[in-house]
Formats: structure tokens, C-alpha cells, sequence
């Protein structure tokens, strides 16, 4: 290994429901990057999330394999962080207590973004090396103001696009030349799910959690709901509890006015003169424009500048909607996609070159 150059190589493991993205790095440099696609009833068979992770982990080392590199030429393994219990941002080193927590946390276990953690940590316990995770969806730096809800019994949580947001925001601080946590920003990562965050001076102080309900609707999830009468629709016997959540997370928003989560085919129906698709979009830009508007607020209405990420922001149609809206706040930068494999990899550059050090669980 080649612990005393610069150009360490990092193996990168992002579990998703249906696919695993495996990458490695050497140094900023990419060697590989696949997209390792799983057959949906194939994983229906192995029992659980939890269940998958041989298989996955199986295929990992198959893509390894299939360009002839050996674990011993590699420096460190990064996982997609699960959902942890509530933490500050930074490099994790994955530990005993972290992987349990993985393990047996009914919440943690139910995304397979768990699994980033426990098969980075089988690599690199074979190859003899550390594994980590960085910024996951848990990360939490709300002010106090931030938290209270208005129901003492509720508290507001922070669950968001932590990985892409904090990346997002470190480029456009390294474009400009300036520090991180010297700016104020509004990051909006904009996907089938959608979470618009406030950063100032490099934590990310309110931010709407996209797991629980906050925010815009989105291409699939309703977001904010008149709270009297989501308690009537709950109590009326039409659904049960998992099909209100279901019809909250996947079948809300623009699938379930329009019957798709696509935008590329929202925007096709609109250009063809669907009028209902264009008053769905039109309201999705006009929700997200104001939840933009709000964190320029949580931001004491000083911001540096607004920037928008995610899937959706590849949409220029989508984008120059929210821009017409909210131009006049900040200047508007757009990163397209979401750059979790290179925030991972650039995570734990940071702590192998010691501009940081790895936090522990």
C-alpha cells in the first residue's frame, strides 16, 4: 500500500434499493466505477435488507476482480452512511457500536444505505485496512430554534441529502476561493426526494427533513400536509398505517396527480399541451421556490449564494422556473446529479492526507 503518497487508493460502496455503486480511486483519479444492477426477486429472496449483504458483498469483490485489482493495493474502503442516530457532520470511522446500531435499529435497517457500512467494513477487515462512512442522512446541526415544532411531544428532526448537500457546498466554496464555514448558503438537493438546507458558516442550521414529510411535494412524496386532514384520513378506515405512509412516500406528489415520478416525461406531456401536468410542475416549482424563500429567511436573508443539485437539476426546463422565481435572492449556481461517490471518496482523502481527523461513533 502506498500509505506515505498522496494518491491513496479508495474503494467507494453506495448501496441503493435495486443497484450497489462500486468505485475505486486513486487519489482524485477514478479507476473504475460500475453500477452493479440487482434483479428485484432476487433480493426479495434473501429475506431483508440485512439479508442482501453477502450477495452484494459478493459482487463488490466481483467487480474488483473483473479489473484485476487486489485489496492489498487498497489504502481504505468508504460506505454510504446509514440512518444513524442523530450526529455531527464529518468522516466516521465505522466501529462495533456503529455496525450494531446498523444491524438491530428498526429505523436504521430499513433503507439500504445500511448496508454501505457493514460490507465496506467485511472488505476491509479482510484486506486489513479501515472503513468509514461520511455525512450521513443523520447529520444534525440544528439551531435550537430549528427543532421546536410547535407539539412538544414532536420534535423536528434532521434527515436530509446530507452527503450531496455538504459536497455540493464545499465546491462551490473551492470555486470561489473561500472557506466553507465562512459562507452562508442555501442548498436545494432536488431528486425523488427533496430536502432544501440552510448552511451558514458550515453547518447546516435548518433543513427540511425529506424522510418525515417536510418541504415541497416532490416526484413522488407529498410533503407539508394540511395536519386536520391527514388526522382525518388516517381515522376515516380507508388505509391502513403502511399504506398512508406508502401514499405519503411514493405515491404522492407528482405520481399521484399525474401517475409518473419521471419529469423528463411530465415535461414531454406539457410540451404536447397536457395543461394538468404543467399546473403539477408549475406547483411543484412554486413549493420549492418557497421553501428556498424560508431558509433565505433561517439565513437572516444573507445569503452568498443558492445552489441546486440533485437528479432534477439536470432538468434545465425545471431549473428556469426556480430561477425566475428566486433570482433575485442570491446568485444561482447548478450542479447537476448527485456526487455521493466522489464526496465519499473526497471524505476520506481528507482524513488520509490529515486535513481531518476521522471521528468516532
Amino acid at each position: 500500500m502506498n500509505e506515505n503518497n498522496s494518491n491513496f487508493r479508495i474503494l467507494v460502496i453506495n448501496p441503493g434499493s435495486t443497484s450497489t455503486k462500486v468505485a475505486l480511486y486513486d487519489g482524485m483519479q477514478e479507476i473504475f466505477l460500475e453500477v452493479v444492477r440487482h434483479k428485484k426477486e432476487e433480493l426479495m429472496t434473501q429475506g431483508g435488507i440485512l439479508m442482501q449483504k453477502d450477495i452484494r458483498t459478493a459482487q463488490v469483490m466481483e467487480a474488483l476482480k473483473s479489473h484485476s485489482i487486489e485489496l492489498k493495493t487498497i489504502n481504505a474502503v468508504a460506505g454510504r452512511g446509514g440512518q444513524l442516530k442523530p450526529l455531527k457532520s464529518g468522516v466516521y470511522r465505522v466501529n462495533e457500536k456503529m455496525l450494531e446500531e446498523l444491524r438491530t435499529s428498526p429505523t436504521a435497517s430499513i433503507h439500504a444505505s445500511a448496508l454501505g457500512a457493514i460490507i465496506a467494513n467485511d472488505i476491509a477487515v479482510n484486506a486489513g485496512i479501515e472503513a468509514y462512512i461520511v455525512d450521513p442522512v443523520t447529520v444534525d446541526e440544528l439551531e435550537p430554534q430549528a427543532r421546536l415544532t410547535g407539539c412538544p411531544e414532536i420534535e423536528k428532526t434532521s434527515i436530509f441529502h446530507a452527503l450531496n448537500q455538504k459536497e455540493t457546498a464545499r465546491r462551490y466554496a473551492q470555486g470561489v476561493g473561500r472557506p466553507y464555514e465562512s459562507l452562508r448558503l442555501i442548498v436545494a438537493h432536488l431528486g425523488g426526494g427533496i430536502s432544501v438546507g440552510a448552511h451558514k458558516y458550515g453547518k447546516v442550521v435548518d433543513v427540511t427533513d425529506a424522510l418525515k414529510g417536510e418541504g415541497p411535494f416532490t416526484p413522488e412524496r407529498t410533503g407539508y400536509l394540511p395536519t386536520v386532514s391527514l388526522i382525518n384520513l388516517c381515522f376515516e378506515g380507508k388505509y391502513k398505517r403502511e399504506e398512508i405512509i406508502d401514499l405519503t412516500t411514493h405515491k404522492g406528489g407528482m405520481q399521484g396527480y399525474i401517475g409518473t415520478n419521471d419529469m423528463r416525461e411530465a415535461i414531454k406531456r406539457i410540451h404536447e399541451g397536457d395543461s394538468t401536468a404543467k399546473l403539477v410542475v408549475e406547483a411543484m416549482v412554486y413549493q420549492i421556490s418557497k421553501e428556498i424563500g424560508a431558509m433565505y429567511a433561517a439565513l437572516d436573508c444573507q445569503a452568498d449564494a443558492l445552489l441546486i443539485t440533485g437528479g432534477l437539476a439536470y432538468s434545465d426546463f425545471l431549473v428556469d422556473l426556480i430561477k425566475k422565481k428566486v433570482e433575485k435572492l442570491a446568485p444561482i449556481y447548478v450542479y447537476p446529479g448527485e456526487a455521493e461517490m466522489e464526496a465519499l471518496r473526497n471524505g476520506v482523502l481528507r482524513v488520509l492526507q490529515r486535513e481531518e481527523s476521522a471521528l468516532e461513533y
